[in-house]
């Protein structure tokens, strides 16, 4: 940076929140390590699930809608921010277990309203908030056909995603990746009119979801890091202590070694194990094996699964909710038979199942004889009941 004045390189950087010395705003992350991205592995993968989303797509919309050949690519900050419009539609929906990294989807405003405008059944849709949380139910469904294929055979046990959180706001001002990341672009045609969605996922994301579809790069074993450690030393560690190296004489078969006596490995049948101690000097290669770590889950006692049954008569008030939504005082006044209320849960979504206030479940509602009732999909982790405590 010049005296006095400033890039926009550093202007574009501090509107998304990235500090010049590799931390982000909140200060709490680095700026992810350089990783190989397996391009190719990533395509096929892409290539399989873009019927899916159209099929998701179409659900939504009720209308018909392709996903055409999709395109992955590895770019940096300044490459993507090449690519799409000043202002977009940006979903933050980063993996919570599984895998780590920053996943994001970007689309172009005009994009987000003719979804919006399509699902809700109505013209010129605005981005408010409940248009943004419309596109990160679109965006979590193609999440989820994602979990899915990953998922698949155990490959990834337990990939989870957060909540997605929509914004709409210019680009320089999105959260993105740093260093090289993995680019999808999905072309997306409705009414004739293509548009992209573009998924952006951190290298290491994009290194974890190529292992589980059976590419990415091997990593090493300790034994084979170990292995390369002492052939290191020995190119090198007799030269540290001022000594000839010996992997560097030539004709070395046969003829005496530094102490004078005869080269071991000049004997037939005698080919001994050697390895180079901090010293540079030859010896016994060090035993190198896996560290264990023990289970930190806690393990409950015979008492505390006793003392449960204490409690077991004890009533609990359980509700479903069907969804909510914030009105003013001027409106809630206003409100009179025939008026309706436009709750946050789409139309066919699973309602809230909660004891106590706290959410514990999700379900949909059926119809019991004439009166109603809920049939649990779904038993929320309990780390969410936790959270939801916090």
């Amino acid at each position: 940076m010049s005296e006095g004045s400033i890039s926009q390189e550093e202007i574009d950087a501090l509107l998304s929140g990235v500090d010049t010395g590799g931390l982000n705003a909140s200060g709490s992350t680095k700026a992810d390590p350089q990783i190989a991205i397996d391009i190719p592995t990533l395509s096929k993968f892409a290539d399989e699930i873009k019927d899916k989303l159209s099929a998701n797509l179409n659900t939504m919309t009720g209308t018909e809608i392709k996903a055409e050949v999709p395109t992955v690519e590895e770019l940096d900050r300044n490459q993507f921010l090449a690519k799409i419009p000043e202002t977009v539609v940006a979903v933050m929906h980063d993996f919570s277990t599984g895998l780590s990294g920053d996943h994001l989807f970007v689309m172009a405003p005009e994009f987000a309203q003719k979804l919006v405008g399509l699902i809700n059944k109505e013209d010129n849709a605005s981005l408010d908030d409940m248009a943004l949380s419309v596109i990160s139910e679109v965006v979590s469904n193609h999440s989820g056909t994602e979990i899915t294929s990953l998922s698949a055979g155990g490959k990834l046990p337990g990939l989870a995603t957060n909540p997605p959180e929509a914004v709409n706001q210019p680009k320089a001002m999105v959260r993105m990746p740093q260093n090289k990341f993995a680019l999808f672009t999905y072309p997306i045609t409705i009414d004739g009119t293509t548009f992209n969605l573009w998924e952006a996922v951190s290298s290491s994301v994009a290194d974890g979801m190529a292992r589980a579809l059976g590419g990415g790069a091997a990593p090493a074993t300790p034994a084979q890091d170990a292995a390369g450690l002492g052939m290191g030393a020995m190119m090198g560690g007799a030269q540290m202590m001022g000594q000839p190296n010996m992997m560097a004489q030539p004709n070395m078969m046969g003829q005496p070694n530094m102490m004078g006596q005869p080269n071991m490995m000049a004997q037939p049948g005698m080919m001994p194990q050697m390895g180079v101690n901090m010293n540079g000097m030859i010896g016994t290669p060090p035993n190198v094996q896996s560290l264990q770590f023990p289970n930190l889950q806690p393990v409950m006692g015979s008492a505390e699964q006793g003392n449960i049954g204490l409690i077991m008569d004890v009533f609990m008030e359980m509700t479903v909710e069907l969804g909510r939504t914030k009105k003013t005082i001027k409106e809630i006044l206003g409100m009179g038979e025939g008026t309706i209320i436009e709750l946050d849960k789409l139309a066919g979504e699973p309602v809230d199942i909660l004891v106590n206030h706290k959410p514990i479940a999700k379900g949909e509602v059926v119809v019991i004889d004439e009166n109603f009732g809920v049939r649990v999909t779904e038993i929320l982790p309990a780390i969410e009941h936790v959270t939801s405590q916090m």
